[in-house]
């Protein structure tokens, strides 16, 4: 009976599959680097494509070039005007800082210049120096720390690179913005027309998740950054408004948001020097409103609306997050909530046939 099912033909074609498959794995980690920016691409076409065909048909932009541009163009002034409303008031905060550093080494030395004091030293000490310079354990050290100072350099280059593929990346999103009511109608072609219909299937799915996703992480960004709006606000903290839009926008990605301890350490720094209160104080208060912040919205506000977005049980929510977090580390967790729905919605549709059990009812009471 099993010979009947296993035919030698069909083990050929499975394992043919599967040797595919790991060559399409193993090629894509290999040109990782290439793809990534089509990729980055294509899903910023995807999210503006609906801005696109607003500005061509509702604005009657007719040209569509003319209308990616302007949606582009949209889309930089308001970048620009979030990093206009949280930039400044940090380089201000910067020159407070050096205001107050400056004004405690002239209290604490007597002198009206740091230029100075440092010059003294170094003449008091030269000798000191000249020793240390030629001794072998400052060339041991020297030796040691030329290896790091390259690897800041090689880490310099890659922000250039960065910097190239963002490029790049916007020369292929105007291209599949200007074609992309063709290129997604068409995708399919390149697989057999058996199984077109799969692919097809796949790829409705696919966009009926994304769609869900973006719309519940958006609104559970724009809640987390109003909540610290409110939150740094009362508290008095500096640059309330723009540390609190910098954290929403970071949220758009799970748990990027706790970057935003970064410029907290700094402004609870600042805002300790030049007030005279205590570090720790300034610095608790902003802790504390992060995590009643954090605490309400992983407990209760982010399960809510995502489950609700994504048609999950709370419980399986988090379980998905842990799971791919713990599988794929940060990458797994921006992933974990589409992937898992796609998971479900085919495990039903494909093996437990539930989806063909919906359809069949829908069809008798009709």
């Amino acid at each position: 009976m099993l010979e009947g099912k296993i035919t030698f033909d069909k083990f050929i074609k499975g394992a043919l599959a599967v040797v595919l498959l790991l060559a399409v794995l193993l090629a894509t980690n290999y040109l990782s680097g290439v793809l990534l920016p089509f990729f980055a691409a294509w899903l910023l076409a995807y999210l503006l494509n609906p801005v696109v065909n607003f500005v061509q048909n509702k604005m009657r932009v007719k040209v569509r070039a003319l209308a990616i541009v302007f949606t582009m163009l949209v889309l930089f002034i308001v970048i620009g005007g979030i990093i206009y409303l949280i930039i400044p008031p940090m380089i201000e905060q910067f020159k407070m800082l050096g205001s107050v550093i400056d004004k405690y080494v002239q209290q604490t030395t007597h002198s009206n210049s740091l230029t100075q004091m440092i010059g003294e030293w170094l003449k008091s000490h030269q000798k000191d120096i000249d020793t240390l310079l030629n001794s072998k354990d400052f060339q041991e050290a020297v030796k040691q720390v030329m290896p790091n100072f390259f690897s800041v350099l090689g880490q310099t280059a890659n922000v250039v690179l960065s910097v190239i593929a963002s490029l790049i990346t916007l020369i292929y999103m105007f291209f599949i913005l200007l074609d992309y009511e063709y290129l997604t109608n068409n995708w399919v072609k390149i697989f057999p027309k058996k199984n077109r219909p799969f692919w097809q299937e796949l790829m409705v799915d696919v966009e009926r998740v994304l769609n869900n996703y973006i719309r519940g992480q958006s609104m559970v960004a724009l809640s987390m950054g109003v909540m610290f709006c409110i939150g740094l606000t009362i508290i008095d903290f500096p640059v309330a408004i723009g540390l609190g839009i910098l954290i929403g926008v970071l949220t758009l990605v799970p748990y990027l948001h706790s970057l935003a301890f970064i410029p907290i350490i700094f402004l609870s720094l600042l805002k300790a020097a030049d007030t005279g209160e205590n570090f720790w104080v300034v610095f608790g208060g902003a802790c504390l409103v992060f995590a009643i912040i954090q605490i309400s919205f992983e407990a209760f506000i982010t399960p809510k609306i995502m489950s609700q977005a994504m048609n999950l049980n709370p419980a399986i929510l988090l379980l998905s997050l842990s799971v791919w977090g713990a599988l794929l580390g940060f990458i797994g967790l921006i992933i974990a909530l589409p992937l898992t729905t796609l998971i479900i919605a085919y495990w039903q549709r494909y093996v437990t046939k539930e989806h063909d059990l919906q359809e069949t009812d829908e069809k008798s009471k009709e």
